[in-house]
């Protein structure tokens, strides 16, 4: 799910986002409550009508930005009280207010209202977090409504005996989904395996799983292989707005001299606007002379490469070459540009 943070894909607009192949994007709850307020966005028809996106809307809580983004946090069973990162004003959310805010906003999906622990956190510390995350989910599904999903957000730090009471305890209240916090917050890609690993034998085969805030290709290629199969990340705009492009071969920083008279694409075996308009020459004078051009036309690829990566993942699973797709990815990494178009061509070309 590309991000949406402001209820804007940065640099991005929604008719390109549609063209991209985007079917759902997140946004986010504390800040469009901080700006403009969801209630402006309510009465002005919602998320979808007010920035014009015909897909899907999955929103966060707003807990991780309490935590992340906010300062002067108090915490107890009724929600959070904290000082805005805008203003420095003080608000409440808890679990009504979160789920409150997210209906008026009207997306297809809504968060339970969870903590997230700092990285790294000790064992007592986390042991409360969870035993909170669970009060507060069970009071979201007292306030949850019959149109949109509701998922719940296991917690538990890094600790499997956490991670798993935190799943059986969700569980059993029988959400749409369930999500895996608290990860991507610092931890190497070997702790988040493992933790993504313990934790997703707790949950039910026939309800989506959702890994927050990941990440690299690679990183949700991993995740999709121990059975993840939702994913949202800032990665594709911000690293676009700052010169890093995602190929089929790695990353490329565009801002590279060797690249100051190339005239190819960024990916000769990509499709997008900007692969088909435009040379890394061109890119890198963009992004040199910081040209706000240069952020649109590379976040354009960025996520066209992310979302033809997840259409590519989808395929292989529904057909069953999920392992070759994997070893494909990474033989790409190694290879040189003809070999990436003939393991393109061996995929389908779907990725």
């Amino acid at each position: 799910m590309p991000v949406g943070t402001q209820g804007s894909i940065k640099a991005v607009s929604p008719e390109e986002m549609t063209d991209l192949g985007a079917d759902i994007i997140l946004a986010n709850t504390y800040h469009l409550y901080l700006r403009p307020g969801y209630r402006i966005i309510e009465k002005l028809g919602g998320l979808n009508r007010f920035m014009n996106w015909p897909g899907a809307v999955l929103t966060d809580s707003g807990g991780f930005q309490v935590y992340s983004l906010s300062k002067l946090r108090t915490i107890s069973e009724e929600g959070v009280t904290f000082q805005s990162h805008i203003d420095g004003t003080r608000h409440f959310i808890g679990p009504k207010e979160a789920m409150t805010i997210q209906q008026a906003l009207g997306g297809d999906i809504c968060m339970a209202f969870d903590e997230c622990v700092p990285y790294p956190a000790d064992y007592k510390y986390v042991l409360n977090s969870v035993k909170m995350t669970s009060i507060w989910a069970e009071k979201c599904l007292e306030y949850k409504n019959n149109i949109q999903a509701l998922f719940g957000i296991i917690q538990g730090g890094m600790f499997k005996d956490l991670r798993e009471l935190s799943a059986r305890e969700l569980v059993k209240m029988d959400f749409d989904g369930y999500a895996l916090g608290g990860l991507s917050v610092g931890e190497d890609m070997e702790i988040r395996q493992r933790v993504i690993s313990e934790t997703v034998d707790f949950l039910p085969k026939d309800k989506p799983v959702y890994l927050m805030g990941v990440g690299r290709p690679e990183d949700i290629l991993e995740a999709v292989m121990l059975g993840v199969d939702m994913f949202d990340c800032v990665m594709p705009t911000r690293n676009g707005r700052n010169g890093t492009l995602f190929t089929h071969r790695g990353k490329l920083i565009i801002k590279n001299a060797r690249f100051a008279d190339d005239e190819r694409p960024i990916d000769e075996n990509c499709n997008c606007y900007t692969c088909s308009h435009y040379s890394r020459a061109y890119l890198r004078h963009l992004f040199m002379a910081k040209e706000l051009l240069s952020y649109r036309l590379n976040s354009i690829h960025n996520l066209y490469y992310y979302t033809h990566l997840m259409a590519g993942i989808r395929h292989a699973v529904r057909e069953e070459y999920l392992n070759d797709f994997r070893d494909n990815f990474y033989k790409m990494r190694r290879g040189n540009d003809e070999q990436v178009k003939q393991l393109i061509k061996k995929q389908g070309g779907k990725e």
